[in-house]
């Protein structure tokens, strides 16, 4: 009798890790079951010099007001325990606090004093959202951004640079895509506290530094 065994290799998907948190949206969509929103800035009005790069993936609307789109992950969603690897990036914050081993901090944007249209709707991030504009974030540099890190790849996302460029992630290419913010011209007070992304925090405009990620 001649018995054939055959040896397959087993991987498990690799799921987001545990918590709520915040990611910036992709054109390509959020993940399964997250929560999605969406900030208008009215930024600054005359001459308006707001910009993005060419070719850009990030879902919005970007010319004399700049509309970004967001992803926030449910404590309840998914399974996973595992907690964010150590790496050099930034994510956004929901809820009262970060992700286990990341470090706060806010940006302040000083948006338009006339006539000023900011809005929002949907589940945002832990923030302050009316004539100006605060976003919390979550930021970490405890490991090297050249040492590759495992999230999800079965589709787009995009992380936050930090103080290097952009963190290396197994089975995705990453491409920097930059998003310049044209705030209030007149006696702006743009400022950030703690830690905060690359670009952030910048008198009198400031630059969204952003990294794209797509399965290789």
């Amino acid at each position: 009798m001649c018995v054939l065994f055959s040896l397959t290799s087993v991987t498990t998907a690799v799921e987001w890790p545990f918590g709520t948190y915040t990611l910036l949206k992709p054109k390509s969509g959020c993940p399964r079951d997250w929560r999605e929103s969406w900030r208008l800035q009215d930024t600054e009005d005359s001459r308006t010099a707001n910009s993005i790069t060419p070719g850009y993936h990030l879902e919005g609307t970007f010319g004399r007001t700049m509309k970004v789109y967001f992803c926030t992950k449910d404590p309840s969603t998914g399974m996973n325990e595992d907690l964010w690897p150590a790496g050099n990036y930034c994510i956004f914050q929901h809820g009262l606090s970060c992700p286990e081993e990341f470090l706060p901090g806010t940006v302040h944007w000083d948006d338009e004093d006339s006539h000023n249209k900011n809005s929002y709707g949907g589940v945002l991030p832990t923030g302050s959202y009316g004539r100006n504009t605060d976003i919390n974030y979550c930021c970490r540099d405890d490991g090297s951004y050249t040492k590759a890190i495992l999230l999800p790849t079965s589709q787009p996302f995009y992380l936050l640079k930090f103080s290097s460029p952009c963190q290396l992630v197994k089975g995705m290419y990453v491409t920097e895509e930059t998003v310049h913010f044209d705030d209030e011209d007149s006696n702006n007070k743009n400022s950030a506290s703690g830690k905060h992304p690359m670009g952030t925090g910048k008198v009198p405009d400031q630059n969204f530094m952003n990294c794209y990620y797509s399965p290789l």
